[in-house]
């Protein structure tokens, strides 16, 4: 097995950032899902209910990133300093963790682009937002916006597969870029990864325990270049992988070494 494919998304539910390599920190690849999009209650807006997400490209810089979005002047946001923090949840009915406003200027760059009365948040230290024992392998604080893992790894042989599916019922295939995943592999058989939970995966310089699949939701069915939605493939996996009624696509990861990695990296399971 190799890693295909590296990629990260800066703000939560942003359009993704493809790589060469990156650098996994305990609570996931560098610059990843440590920004996000809240509503007025403090809550995280994410491609569930604003497919304009989208269009949101966020490109980090050193102290700071910059967002860009078709049809809207570049904006410029530097990471925020000072003490002041509000309480967001990643979802309503998470643990609140603590971040940092980024500024009026962020805040009506995005409202314009999203069309609804929005903030942008900065997560100065990772934190937990998921309450113990809700989670097979607790990572603690070691968390980013993620929903719930620090990573996301995604198999090439078992997208094909889903695309098998997928044309045995007249429907068109997708892309991998569907399931917004943080690391790619290929060289597997088609839902080798269901058999990884629980074991450790190296892929070059990092070890990674596998936490267990992800259950899928309508941010599958959502193409992430348009925004358009449709019912695919969430109408297949609902036929062929609901498994324990939730539909599995992917696995995620805890980091256990740091270290670097870098497409072309060998990847190898443990135990």
């Amino acid at each position: 097995m190799r890693l295909a494919s590296v990629h990260t998304y800066p703000v939560k539910g942003c359009h993704r950032l493809d790589h060469d390599g990156a650098r996994v920190e305990p609570w996931g690849l560098a610059g990843d899902r440590r920004w996000m999009v809240i509503d007025a209650d403090g809550v995280g807006v994410t491609q569930r209910e604003t497919t304009e997400l989208v269009r949101l490209r966020a490109v980090p810089r050193d102290g700071g990133l910059v967002l860009t979005a078709a049809g809207r002047p570049e904006l410029d946001v530097a990471e925020p300093g000072g003490d002041a923090t509000v309480a967001v949840r990643v979802f309503g009915n998470r643990l609140p963790v603590d971040a940092v406003p980024a500024g009026p200027a962020a805040d009506d760059w995005l409202t314009a682009l999203l069309g609804r009365s929005v903030r942008l948040v900065h997560l100065r230290h990772p934190a937990r937002h998921l309450a113990p024992g809700n989670r097979a392998h607790d990572t603690g604080g070691q968390v980013s916006f993620a929903d719930e893992y620090p990573l996301l790894l995604a198999a090439t042989a078992s997208l094909d597969a889903l695309n098998d599916w997928l044309a045995e019922a007249g429907e068109e295939p997708v892309p991998i870029t569907r399931f917004r995943s943080n690391l790619v592999v290929e060289g597997a058989p088609a839902w080798a990864e269901d058999g990884w939970a629980g074991r450790r995966l190296r892929v070059g310089a990092a070890v990674f325990r596998a936490a267990g699949p992800c259950d899928r939701c309508v941010v599958t069915t959502t193409d992430q270049e348009t925004g358009v939605r449709g019912r695919e493939p969430l109408r297949t996996l609902a036929r062929h992988r609901n498994i324990g009624r939730k539909l599995l696509f992917g696995l995620h990861l805890v980091p256990e070494t740091p270290g670097v990695v870098a497409v072309g990296d060998p990847v190898t399971v443990d135990g």
